[in-house]
């Protein structure tokens, strides 16, 4: 046994305590158009600082932003992950986690992996399936719960193109017939194209949106593995973002070195598609900040031989230097370690007006830093099209003081009144931010 293996068994003998570095910069550090991106700190022990997953006590809920408040749309779901909402003002979630993936729990890695995300809350079996929530009254709670869709394979995004709605599991691409106002679906799918899945599949999220004309899907493929370890034989299609046609199924990849994509937008301004991306980890509490960018075609983003540009990952063999002096530096980091998934441009939204103009970001959170980052909803200022200026504080309070996740925030809508509706996979429940009465 190698001595960082051997480590790893000692150290996560004793419970999963925290161990590893600490940071030595703020998560605001790590925030915004430039961030500070110091040495790597690669430790014998990488740094593992879980949040146990408790949930909320009775009567808990997520601190809101000044004149705003939140309360819970809808309560006892199974952890929901993913939201879309339908032109009738219906609500979908996706209650999903990951699908069995026996290769990537072998090994003193995917050991340390297995016991991290079950004590983080994502150790519990998939419902694999999508439920519709409906607020026909229109006071902020979905009064009618209907299973949607089920017997799924990890599904996660959804999106709606005239009468057929699609949804990305975590292996295909599925489209089903809707008719408006249907409170669920039990017509058999048609696959649309094949998904990177198999028996590895890292990570296992897929989300997807349609172009403005609905001819183009776009799905999200994150990598399998942190930073190639597993060979870069198993990253074909992976890290990526795909375009599809609609009509074909026929794809190509629109861009890549994307390590784990999971938040898709339009800008509203100029049009541009936009990603929230989770970074790499293991070299310390301060790198790599995750990252949310605009998107070009044939981009190529650096992982896994570069970070935040041409910032060369000494890990990876063999190393890429052609590649690494193609690679584009996102537009706005929003912190290390944060698992940015949710993204959502302000469009349509009725809170008050410093929220008018930007992205709302999910911040999952951290288990490889120290001290924690993320568990909070974000606000990205933007002004022509661009981020401009620091993140506001939307929802906080999921940790509590003994720094237990209560719960921990995924996807992010805007729904047909104009609320802000988060998905909370710790909690069990989607909350609905709206202005202050």
């Amino acid at each position: 046994m190698r001595k960082t293996q051997l480590a790893l068994v000692i150290a996560l003998a004793g419970g999963l305590a925290a161990c590893g570095e600490s940071s030595s910069l703020q998560v605001s550090d790590g925030t915004g158009p430039s961030p500070k991106l110091p040495e790597p700190n690669k430790t014998l022990i990488p740094t593992v600082n879980i949040a146990p997953a408790i949930g909320w006590p009775a009567g808990g809920k997520p601190i809101a932003a000044a004149g705003t408040q939140v309360a819970a749309f809808a309560e006892g779901l199974d952890h929901p992950r993913w939201l879309y909402v339908l032109p009738n003002g219906d609500v979908l979630v996706a209650e999903t986690n990951a699908p069995p993936k026996p290769d990537d729990s072998t090994g003193i890695r995917g050991w340390v992996m297995k016991k991290v995300m079950g004590k983080a809350g994502a150790g519990v079996p998939s419902p694999n399936r999508i439920t519709l929530l409906r607020d026909a009254d229109h006071d902020g709670v979905a009064e009618t719960r209907t299973v949607f869709l089920q017997n799924l394979n990890s599904p996660f995004g959804m999106t709606l193109v005239g009468n057929d709605l699609y949804v990305a599991d975590t292996d295909r691409l599925l489209r089903f017939h809707y008719e408006p106002g249907a409170t669920e679906i039990k017509t058999q799918p048609i696959k649309v194209t094949d998904l990177p899945g198999g028996t590895l599949n890292h990570h296992w999220t897929k989300n997807v949106i349609a172009s403005k004309d609905g001819s183009k899907l776009y799905v999200t493929v994150g990598s399998n593995s942190n930073v190639g370890e597993n060979g870069l034989d198993k990253e074909e299609g992976r890290a990526a973002i795909w375009e599809v046609d609609r009509a074909t199924g026929n794809h190509r990849i629109f861009a890549s070195g994307i390590r784990n994509p999971n938040g898709l937008a339009w800008e509203p301004t100029t049009g541009a598609l936009w990603t929230a991306v989770n970074e790499r980890d293991e070299i310390g509490s301060d790198l790599v900040p995750d990252y949310i960018t605009s998107v070009k075609d044939g981009g190529f983003y650096g992982w896994p031989f570069s970070y935040y540009g041409q910032h060369v990952d000494v890990r990876v063999k063999p190393q890429n230097p052609d590649l690494v002096a193609k690679a584009i530096a996102p537009d706005y980091a929003v912190g290390p370690h944060t698992a940015s998934l949710g993204l959502t441009f302000a469009d349509g939204n009725s809170l008050p007006a410093q929220f008018k103009d930007g992205a709302f970001i999910g911040q999952h959170g951290s288990w490889n830093r120290k001290p924690h980052s993320g568990y909070k909803v974000i606000f990205v200022p933007f002004a022509a099209g661009k981020p401009n200026g620091q993140p506001i504080d939307v929802l906080t309070g999921f940790l509590d003081k003994d720094e237990n996740a209560l719960g921990r925030p995924v996807g992010v809508v805007i729904d047909q009144q104009g609320g802000l509706l988060v998905a909370d996979d710790v909690g069990n429940k989607v909350w609905r931010v709206s202005s202050a009465k």
